[in-house]
């Protein structure tokens, strides 16, 4: 299963805003929910080509109430997550997924808390430590080179 999560804007209650609306109620109907860190919601699609067709179909509210659209897919890594872009790039074919490993955004995770991302990339397979806060687990997000650093 291919697994997307929606990271909240902070200034928004994501679930109350997306869940009020009903075109985006009626999108995220059928899946069940759940809310691994504050303030953020995921669901689980059946691939990555799916997961990008109901980032794509909720595009109006994520521009106005999420900071970030991740995609995880086994096919890809078990552990580390796409920006939309990139997993956009994958299911259209511009993208090996084995050319998806070396520019990294990393969030710090402190309880149910996302702290703030570090840009990092991966050199001869080792990635760089995470050490904007000292936390012990970390969340890592592959992004685009055009998205490195934004």
């Amino acid at each position: 299963m291919t697994r997307v999560c929606l990271l909240g804007a902070p200034e928004v209650n994501l679930r109350y805003e997306l869940l009020s609306r009903d075109t985006a109620r009626a999108a995220l109907a059928t899946y069940a929910l759940r809310e691994p860190y504050r303030n953020s919601l995921e669901l689980e699609t059946v691939s990555v080509g799916a997961a990008v067709s109901l980032l794509n179909d909720l595009n109006w509210y994520l521009v106005r109430f999420v900071d970030d659209a991740l995609v995880q897919s086994p096919s890809v890594s078990e552990t580390e997550w796409l920006s939309r872009k990139l997993a956009t790039a994958v299911r259209e074919g511009e993208v090996r997924p084995e050319e998806t490993d070396r520019f990294l955004k990393v969030y710090g995770v402190d309880g149910d808390d996302l702290l703030d991302p570090m840009y990092l990339a991966r050199v001869d397979g080792q990635l760089p430590e995470y050490d904007l806060y000292d936390v012990d687990e970390t969340l890592t997000v592959r992004v685009t080179e055009a998205e490195f650093g934004e």
